[in-house]
């Protein structure tokens, strides 16, 4: 089995324009991420996907792949037609804004697909339990909601579950936005149509649920950063400064 990465990266990101050229520490943000993942060693390739000359030029002098494509809505869609030429059973899909993303989840994703015999499984990805209520309520922090063997039911920006029976404890789960994809289900993904509640959400993934392919999620205990704002960007420095938490 042949597992490859591919980061997504576009320059022009809406809430926060250049976030993967800013610089964290003494590299960009995608500079860092780009080589965090090539050093897990646990993939046969690893690429950049971009749009963006600037992006596609910080990684090759930097000794790393990068393959240009053209303008896409979602992540998704610019990894599968950076993959189509590409011999691949397994695309792993890291964001370019989380460059703090440990190996120990990305083995788990792995995982997934080698312990799929049947090939029933479309796509993997990571969740992570909310426990205070700001971040629950963070319409940034994508929630996800699962059904008892895993599988996500629904993706919302919203607070999913609504917690109307208060004698129950209730759960939140944020989606990390890492993905794992066989290639021919990548590659299905390209020729779906957007679908009405993937536009009103912004959420890429409910388009495989609305198109009734099924996505295994994992739950991790990892804490990154996902760089969505600039303050986002100051929280990402403390880290690698080790003042707060642990990479």
């Amino acid at each position: 089995m042949k597992i490859i990465a591919v980061i997504p990266a576009r320059y022009a990101a809406s809430r926060f324009p250049g976030k993967l050229m800013q610089i964290l520490g003494d590299k960009t943000v995608i500079t860092t991420t780009y080589q965090n993942v090539v050093e897990t060693k646990l993939f046969d390739e690893v690429f950049i996907a971009t749009d963006s000359e600037i992006i596609f030029d910080e990684i090759t002098k930097n000794g790393g792949k990068a393959v240009m494509t053209g303008q896409h809505e979602t992540g998704s869609d610019r990894i599968a037609e950076a993959v189509q030429g590409i011999d691949c059973d397994v695309v792993i899909n890291v964001q370019g804004d989380e460059p703090f993303l440990k190996t120990e989840p990305l083995k788990q994703l792995i995982e997934v697909f080698k312990n799929d015999l049947n090939k029933e499984i479309s796509l993997a990805s990571l969740k992570i339990r909310l426990k205070n209520q700001e971040e629950v309520e963070n319409p940034n922090n994508v929630k996800v909601i699962t059904d008892l063997q895993n599988f996500a039911m629904y993706f919302s920006r919203s607070i999913i579950p609504f917690p109307r029976e208060t004698s129950v404890e209730h759960f939140y789960y944020k989606h990390i936005g890492v993905y794992a994809f066989r290639k021919e289900a990548l590659l299905k993904f390209a020729n779906l149509e957007m679908t009405p509640l993937e536009i009103s959400e912004k959420i890429e993934a409910i388009r495989y649920l609305e198109h009734g392919m099924k996505i295994k999620m994992i739950e991790t205990d990892f804490i990154g950063v996902g760089i969505d704002v600039p303050e986002d960007l100051e929280k990402a420095r403390e880290i690698l400064n080790g003042r707060v938490g642990e990479l």
